[in-house]
């Protein structure tokens, strides 16, 4: 296999692009959601902190708006200079999907943002809060049309082949296709607790600099309530939709977990190992008996179909998903466990004193950007070598391009990206680590100064 040939090229290409486009929606959808919260308590209080923490906040949710915009232009750009196989015989169901995307979202988004971000003094209190709901609902439709396109690229259905190309028959179930609505809210989940992280472990740096006041407080603890919420539900639908997974797609259930042979009886769960895929056979595991059973057929005598009932041209790449599944599930747990932790020291009134456990949520921090990256990883990796799984492989989808085209347009994405998506998220940090600005009531340490929070105060030295 030859690792610098133009496919796999465009492939390492798409993928580069892609997982920095899925941060930034990402950030996005939770933020959204967070900031119509806000607005709301705002409405309905009158507490002015909740208004300082939205304009705050809505600064962070615009610098990754914008960056999420931008980096999904060039993917629909690689579709037609990398991918033109796929876009020729998919693309007569990709491309509504997508239309429709930006018809009922991007339009609403672009359409009420510039009033959510700027309209305050130029519209009412509840036209400023409708414009913030038609935003974050934008953000939710947009997730729906974008997971509809690639659920269907996962377990494709309502389609006829014609001509040699996929052509729609039945829009309902090509849209509601067998893994759309798990996959709809494992994303949806996803995105709120990669929000939820990031203003956690924002509010977090600023109480172990000293800071007691209430958008800092409030940030903290709110953020703390929804992880707590969505972790333990977030466990659930991903254990429904592993079970989904299995019916749908056997190799990459078998691939997830390093199982070769179909054990009869009970199949054991690989905590860890070493798959080889050349030997057919996954190197030093630590084995727990029956408990794989356990977990993908809820039987303790359950049967997975092990990689080799399949032929080894169709079988994923297992040395990779194998582990980013584990690092994906992995952070699942530690984010369970700092949301109880947090509760703990809640109801012991210790929330905002405990140092070691601020310092734990600063660590968590990127853990929601972390564990949407493997588990995209593992989902697009576990659909391989298909592009439409068991309909269109992805070797059938390339472009007629040299690898010198793919490595040098690579080569320059990867250079731009880090330039430009770099100062991207360090302005996003710089403004997360000045925080709200306190009002003249609140107590700042010493040594800490109030800072002003204008647009590009984030970036001036101190």
């Amino acid at each position: 296999m030859d690792l610098f040939d133009a496919f796999h090229l465009a492939r390492l290409q798409f993928a580069f692009t892609v997982s920095f486009h899925i941060v930034f929606p990402a950030i996005s959808i939770g933020m959204a959601s967070f900031l119509a919260v806000l607005e709301a308590r705002w409405l309905l209080t009158g507490d002015i902190a909740y208004k300082d923490m939205f304009l705050f906040w809505s600064k962070i949710f615009a610098v990754g708006f914008g960056m999420g915009v931008v980096s999904g232009v060039v993917m629909a750009y690689e579709f037609g200079t990398n991918w033109s196989g796929f876009s020729s015989i998919a693309g007569n169901i990709t491309g509504p999907l997508l239309t429709y995307e930006v018809l009922t979202a991007f339009f609403l988004e672009a359409g009420f943002l510039g009033v959510m971000l700027f309209g305050w003094e130029r519209v009412s209190p509840r036209g400023h809060f409708f414009a913030t709901l038609m935003v974050a609902a934008g953000t939710l439709i947009s997730t729906f049309w974008i997971l509809a396109s690639n659920s269907f690229m996962q377990t494709p259905q309502g389609y006829a082949i014609e001509n040699g190309r996929i052509v729609p028959v039945d829009w309902m179930k090509v849209i509601f296709n067998p893994s759309f609505p798990y996959r709809l809210a494992h994303m949806t989940i996803a995105a709120f607790i990669v929000a939820g992280f990031i203003i956690a472990a924002c509010g977090a740096w600023h109480l172990l600099r000293g800071r007691r006041d209430k958008p800092i407080t409030r940030s903290f603890s709110m953020a703390l309530w929804i992880l707590l919420l969505l972790a333990p539900i977030q466990i659930f639908v991903g254990d429904a939709h592993g079970l989904n997974t299995r019916q749908y797609q056997p190799a990459k259930i078998a691939a997830i977990e390093g199982l070769w042979q179909t054990e009869k009886g009970g199949t054991a769960l690989n905590l860890v190992g070493l798959p080889d895929m050349d030997a057919e056979v996954t190197r030093y595991t630590l084995q727990i008996p029956h408990l794989g059973s356990l977990i993908l057929t809820h039987s303790w005598d359950g049967e997975i179909r092990g990689l080799k009932e399949f032929p080894a041209q169709d079988r994923p790449y297992s040395p990779i998903i194998f582990w980013t599944f584990r690092i994906m599930a992995g952070l699942g747990m530690l984010m369970l466990l700092t949301a109880l932790l947090g509760l703990l020291l809640r109801l012991r009134g210790r929330l905002y004193e405990t140092r070691w456990f601020q310092r734990l949520v600063l660590c968590m921090g990127p853990s929601g950007i972390v564990a949407l990256l493997a588990g995209w990883i593992t989902t697009e990796v576990g659909r391989q070598p298909w592009t439409v799984y068991g309909v269109l492989r992805t070797a059938d989808s390339l472009s007629p391009i040299s690898a010198q085209q793919a490595g040098v347009s690579l080569l320059i994405f990867v250079l731009v990206y880090f330039l430009v998506f770099g100062m991207g998220v360090y302005y996003m940090l710089r403004m997360m680590m000045r925080g709200p600005e306190p009002r003249l009531d609140a107590r700042p340490s010493s040594k800490h100064p109030v800072l002003r929070n204008r647009p590009l105060d984030a970036l001036e030295k101190e």
